[in-house]
């Protein structure tokens, strides 16, 4: 019977977790259909088939870029990886972009800056962007999370009434709206999102796994590694190679360990001096993986 009871309490928590699921990404959808509609017509262009869901959030979608343009958007927002970018926008027919806003969306806010400044039209806006969440920090929605931009060229009042709508679809959504300089940006980033997944990918290598004595803070550890691990390692190479700020972090970094290191080994020598060193006191035991208390400092029982 207890068996049987504890199979059914995990089927229900299974159903449980699966509508829970299910709540959320319904509620989701119906976020994306508000953002449509304050966008008032959003056409989306990608390689991968993505008509049902265009369609599902009210969207129009097409596989060609000219049919897209032939819709007249104010706004074209380059949703692109880092280290794809120069390469779309190489095929991009740029003399389309005139009169319209460009919109980035990169992690690295320098290089766009500098990438759409030199590629576009010179009577194309420009409006570099982070939006600082995605799948998972963003699932139950944006209230309150970062939208870092940086207005790089708006030249005309249409244009700024553009930007400012554009803008304002994000901030009606709850995002904290943040304005710095694409330098600042990388500055910042550096120091904390590409340290976050540098982190975690350094603890990735040595494997951690689940045990019975788990702390809180092992368990933000692993949650660290599952969610830096989560994104394309592209993605983490595009975070080092394209801000420039990153190099001296990832110095930093390796300076840090080597004081610990020797923190510990100084610690280490000045205790030996003091108690002899904890083979004194602790000898293995046959198995090699218990100490045993030792009878007497210097003394190991058999």
């Amino acid at each position: 019977m207890e068996r049987q009871a504890s199979s059914t309490e995990c089927w229900h928590d299974d159903v449980e977790a699966a509508n829970a699921e299910l709540r959320a990404a319904e509620a989701e959808l119906e976020r994306a259909k508000q953002r449509i509609l304050a966008a008032e017509r959003a056409v989306g262009v990608a390689r991968r088939l993505k008509i049902l869901i265009a369609a599902a959030i009210g969207a129009y979608y097409t596989r060609d870029i000219n049919v897209a343009l032939e819709n007249d958007p104010h706004v074209v927002i380059f949703c692109t990886s880092v280290l794809s970018t120069a390469k779309v926008l190489e095929k991009f027919p740029k003399e389309a972009l005139a009169g319209r806003l460009v919109v980035d969306v990169l992690s690295v806010k320098e290089y766009p800056k500098s990438l759409l400044l030199e590629e576009m039209p010179s009577s194309a806006d420009i409006l570099c962007t982070h939006p600082m969440f995605g799948p998972q920090s963003g699932k139950d929605g944006w209230q309150n999370l970062p939208f870092v931009y940086e207005k790089v060229r708006i030249s005309s009042p249409r244009g700024a009434v553009i930007c400012t709508e554009f803008l304002r679809i994000w901030s009606d959504a709850g995002c904290r709206m943040v304005e710095m300089t694409c330098e600042e940006h990388d500055r910042h980033a550096a120091a904390t999102q590409f340290i976050t997944h540098t982190t975690g990918r350094l603890l990735a290598e040595l494997a951690p796994e689940t045990t019975p004595i788990n702390t809180k803070g092992y368990e933000s550890l692993l949650q660290l590694v599952s969610n830096t691990t989560g994104d394309s390692f592209d993605l983490y190479c595009g975070l080092f190679y394209y801000n420039s700020f990153s190099k001296a972090q990832l110095e930093k970094l390796e300076d840090g360990l080597k004081r610990v290191k020797e923190s510990l080994f100084a610690f280490e020598a000045e205790q030996i001096k003091e108690d002899g060193g904890p083979q004194a006191k602790w000898v293995l035991s046959p198995s090699g993986s218990k100490p045993a208390c030792s009878g007497k400092a210097g003394v190991s029982q058999s």
